[in-house]
């Protein structure tokens, strides 16, 4: 098969779809041993091009990354234009996946998209109209895909009831775990034990509820999170789990949650949001509180400590069920049956 996909996320600083999108051309091109083409495409901004090159350097695919002025409204204007057909950029395929950030026009092939969760449809009064409105579009043309691609089963569900899309078009590839995320290496240096937390001041990643919960706990152990720290790559965040007493993820919503198995496979406690979104990511290996419950997560973070000696093993034994390289065997066969 030859597969064009669309990369164009990774034109910005790298976040969990970046980081999905760039496991998922990795694990392809792993699986695929050569038997299939890879086309990365997708039109950027000038400054995004340079990101977007960095980011796939080394992968075995080709690349049909076109640099334009005002790439968002491009990218827009082309998905509602439907013209000219993607195979003028990249030539013929046999399938083409796009991402949320467009949903550019085809002639042939198979038609592939993935979803990563429903939030902007379920909440669009938490989220800037702008983000609602690609996402509403995107999703709606999810309906008319060969395959769907999704990264959890609880996902998978809300799309069928949300979107109305039969489930036997609809395929869940989990993230994978990238190899950096080990218990051994280095640990961020700190003055005292700390937690440390991905949330953000989003309502849906809600470190506000975590920060009410933590005057329970400032005596015991400092907060890190990234909003603190500010931007971090991704190549930066090893040390920063390895280092902590205990993971704390208090979000209200997730497709899936990857910092949950990223901390497991440092080698950390963690404390999990009892949403049932997080159900696939943190296994039984991990301390559920309510995410609305500051006391909830209080008494979570001093029992995940307390657990340490049976949730380390329990969490690096599930980190270990999740693999780039299943994730690309996956989207293989979803477009190969597609076909």
């Amino acid at each position: 098969m030859r597969i064009a996909y669309d990369v164009t996320p990774l034109s910005h600083p790298r976040t969990g779809v970046g980081t999905y999108i760039l496991g998922t051309l990795a694990g392809m091109a792993q699986a695929s041993r050569g038997e299939h083409e890879l086309v990365a495409f997708g039109p950027v901004s000038v400054r995004g091009r340079s990101v977007l090159d960095a980011a796939i350097a080394g992968l075995p695919v080709e690349r049909r990354n076109v640099t334009v002025p005002f790439a968002h409204a491009v990218r827009r204007t082309w998905s509602r234009a439907a013209k000219p057909p993607a195979e003028r950029f990249v030539g013929r395929f046999d399938a083409l996946h796009f991402t949320d950030w467009m949903y550019p026009p085809q002639r042939a092939g198979v038609r592939a998209t993935m979803v990563h969760d429903l939030g902007p449809l379920k909440f669009p009064e938490r989220l800037h109209p702008r983000t609602v409105r690609m996402h509403t579009a995107n999703a709606r043309q999810a309906s008319r895909c060969d395959v769907v691609f999704t990264n959890a089963e609880y996902t998978a569900a809300d799309i069928v009831e949300t979107l109305s899309i039969p489930r036997e078009r609809i395929r869940v590839a989990h993230p994978g775990v990238d190899e950096a995320f080990v218990p051994e290496g280095e640990r961020h240096a700190a003055r005292r034990p700390y937690a440390f937390t991905t949330a953000t001041g989003d309502w849906r990643k809600n470190l506000a509820t975590l920060r009410a919960a933590w005057p329970q706990l400032e005596d015991e152990l400092a907060l890190v999170s990234l909003e603190g720290l500010g931007y971090v790559p991704h190549e930066q965040l090893p040390p920063l789990y390895r280092g902590a007493e205990v993971f704390i993820y208090p979000s209200r919503f997730e497709g899936f949650g990857m910092p949950v198995v990223e901390a497991m496979a440092c080698g950390v406690p963690t404390v999990v949001s009892s949403h049932p979104s997080l159900d696939e990511a943190a296994g039984d290996a991990a301390v559920r509180a309510d995410p609305d419950s500051p006391d909830e997560l209080a008494a979570a973070v001093r029992e995940a400590i307390a657990r340490r000696d049976e949730l380390v093993p329990r969490g690096l034994a599930h980190s270990r069920r999740f693999s780039w390289l299943e994730t690309g065997r996956i989207h293989l066969q979803g477009y190969a049956d597609a076909l």
